[in-house]
């Protein structure tokens, strides 16, 4: 069969052109038609300083995460492997990283997982327990406090070899300081008054669970006793700690109120020896500006309770070394004057109570920390005023306190120290104490008379003259005696005439004085009638005016003594038992004073400005006979007597007035 084939126009009309394909290759008016602009100029990016920029490197962890984490991080640990123990302790480190700060969550997630796995806090896990009691949790979230205190309370209790660590923590922020570096740009958002209030709530709770613990804290509060260079402010909050740790553990109450008294004598003792160094230095005329200087600044301080009251009394370049002593001596009677009158306070509730059984356990308290601490002190000023002023509450209390006075006084198991210091004690009592009744006074009289009797008869037989080392009791009590009779010879008057006022003693025997049985004959006795002559050792303020008061009222006559005792001299009379080698004319009267019994009574008048109130009221001040002293007087024995007596009514820096005897 024939093939017809197309013609040729039609088949190139019916043919397609063939589509090209595409390529990568661009014509060059294309690409200078849409090539791009020229670059525009950059735009300056700034930073604003202002911003605080934090790491938010550490990621919000599930607790059961942290559970894992801590538990594997001790298995690791006890085995050799510290990587992720290192890691858990520096959570409670935020100084490791700076700037890192760990939220209050992930803190209380760590503290529970530390909290389940406490058993393994051991020994060799001491470097992170010891980060943690470093760690700021006291201003953390009230959780965050709680599960804390709950670690501590399981530390205490599964591992005992922490528990002063607890203690010395907790006390540490109590005085003030903090547990662990802070950044000067995290700032405490609690006040003084709010981290007391959890330092307390914890003791009390970590107590009630271990009260075996008590035992170990009271050591750590007596560790942790601020120093006595400590400032006022420190003091003050540390007592007033104290004293509110006694409030929920009342096991402690005798040991913390011994370790307040304790430090306080030591404060009121240093005080008086530093102001008798500054008077030998620069002479009195410092010392008596003292209670100015000391006035003004109590002035300053007003308006500030628990004010930083050393400010004002820091150390300045221009500070010569007197004034800078003169701060010191100011700056521990301010200590004194802050703890003494919450210490009154603190026995005020006691002594206010209704039940007599309280009250009379606080005058127990008082007296063992009397017989054990005041007593054996030599020179404390303050501190003994709050027996002073509790023994004078109740009539009872005053017989017990000067029971205990002559208990001691008299006791010949008591050391001669002691028996001196009962004797000064028990005559200052009786003599301003003003709610003293005058039965009391008549009795201790007749005390002494009996005991000096009883001691006389002892040493009379040996004697060859006054000797104050061999006859210390004798003429302690012989001293004792003669003040007592200064400030309440009215109370030994046989019936005296209430009409009788003190101007109509202006001149000697213008009233007839009737004595009770004994009182003349007392003093005549051991005055004129033994060869251990106590009016030359006995102190010559409290001798002269005796001797005054005696000569006025018609009692005894003692001025020819006194003329003949000039001319004994005891520093050579004790150089013959080989006390003392030569004697020089200018070392005469200096030494002389060694020989004579130190005028010491600790019921001097009390000036502490703010704790002064509370013993308004109790206490006797002189108040001298007119007339008295106008009557004829050897010139010379005055002008000898003049510095003893004024050296007796200075007093302390802290007296604002003076006072005889």
């Amino acid at each position: 069969m024939p093939i017809i084939l197309p013609r040729m126009g039609a088949m190139s009309a019916a043919t397609k052109p063939p589509v090209r394909r595409p390529t990568l290759q661009r014509k060059h008016d294309e690409i200078d038609d849409k090539s791009p602009p020229p670059q525009a100029k950059k735009v300056k990016v700034t930073f604003d300083d202002n911003v605080q920029v934090k790491n938010l490197q550490e990621w919000e962890k599930a607790p059961e995460l942290v559970q894992e984490e801590v538990r594997r991080a001790l298995q690791m640990h006890a085995i050799g492997d510290d990587s992720g123990y290192n890691e858990v302790k520096n959570i409670y480190d935020p100084g490791v990283v700076e700037g890192e700060q760990r939220s209050p969550n992930t803190l209380k997630n760590y503290t529970t997982a530390l909290l389940s796995n406490v058993t393994a806090l051991n020994k060799s896990c001491s470097s992170l327990v010891y980060a943690v009691l470093k760690s700021a949790w006291i201003d953390g979230t009230d959780d965050y406090v709680a599960v804390y205190v709950r670690l501590l309370a399981h530390l205490m209790s599964t591992q005992g070899t922490f528990l002063p660590d607890v203690f010395d923590m907790l006390v540490q922020t109590l005085i003030g300081a903090k547990p662990r570096r802070r950044r000067s740009d995290e700032p405490s958002n609690f006040s003084h008054t709010q981290v007391q209030t959890r330092i307390h709530s914890a003791l009390q709770y970590l107590l009630r669970l271990t009260p075996s613990a008590s035992h170990t804290l009271s050591s750590i509060l007596a560790t942790k006793f601020p120093h006595q260079d400590d400032s006022q402010r420190t003091h003050t909050n540390y007592v007033n700690s104290l004293l509110k740790i006694v409030s929920y553990v009342p096991e402690l109450r005798g040991d913390v109120l011994a370790l307040i008294t304790d430090r306080l004598v030591k404060i009121d003792v240093q005080v008086q020896v530093d102001i008798e160094d500054l008077a030998d230095d620069i002479g009195e005329n410092l010392i008596h500006d003292l209670p100015q200087m000391r006035d003004k600044h109590v002035a300053d301080q007003e308006d500030s309770d628990l004010g930083d009251d050393d400010s004002d009394l820091s150390e300045s370049d221009d500070d010569d070394e007197d004034s800078q002593r003169t701060k010191d001596i100011l700056r521990n009677v301010e200590k004194m004057d802050r703890v003494l009158d919450a210490l009154f306070r603190y026995y005020d509730q006691d002594f206010s109570a209704n039940s007599i059984t309280i009250q009379r356990s606080a005058l127990e308290t008082l007296l063992s920390q009397f017989i054990t601490i005041i007593l054996p002190t030599h020179r404390s000023r303050h501190t003994q005023f709050l027996l002073f002023h509790f023994a004078q509450t109740r009539p009872e209390f005053i017989d017990t306190f000067v029971g205990t006075c002559v208990h001691v006084a008299f006791d010949k198991g008591q050391s001669s120290i002691n028996r001196q210091a009962a004797a000064a004690y028990l005559a200052s009592f009786v003599a301003r104490g003003s709610q003293v009744p005058a039965n009391i006074v008549r009795d201790v009289f007749d005390y002494i008379g009996v005991e000096l009797d009883r001691l006389r008869k002892q040493y009379e037989p040996g004697c060859k003259g006054p000797d104050l080392r061999r006859y210390a009791s004798y003429y302690s009590l012989m001293q004792a005696l003669l003040y007592i009779f200064c400030f309440r010879w009215r109370d030994l008057e046989y019936d005296p005439d209430s009409d009788s006022e003190d101007e109509d003693l202006t001149s000697p025997y213008e009233v007839e004085h009737r004595w009770r049985s004994g009182v003349k004959e007392t003093l005549a006795l051991n005055i004129f009638s033994t060869r251990l002559n106590p009016l030359k050792v006995c102190s010559p303020a409290i001798v002269t005016e005796f001797a005054k008061i005696a000569n006025h009222l018609g009692i005894l006559y003692v001025y020819g003594l006194l003329e003949t005792n000039k001319r004994i001299h005891l520093s050579r009379r004790a150089g013959s038992y080989g006390q003392l080698g030569r004697e020089t004319a200018l070392s005469a009267r200096r030494d002389e004073s060694q020989y004579h019994l130190d005028e010491y009574f600790p019921f001097d008048p009390y000036h502490l400005p703010r704790s002064k109130k509370w013993v308004e009221g109790d206490y006797r001040e002189w108040s001298g006979i007119p007339g008295v002293g106008d009557e004829q007087v050897d010139d010379s024995e005055s002008e000898d007597d003049e510095g003893a007596e004024s050296e007796l009514d200075a007093g302390t820096a802290t007296d604002t007035t003076k006072s005889s005897p």
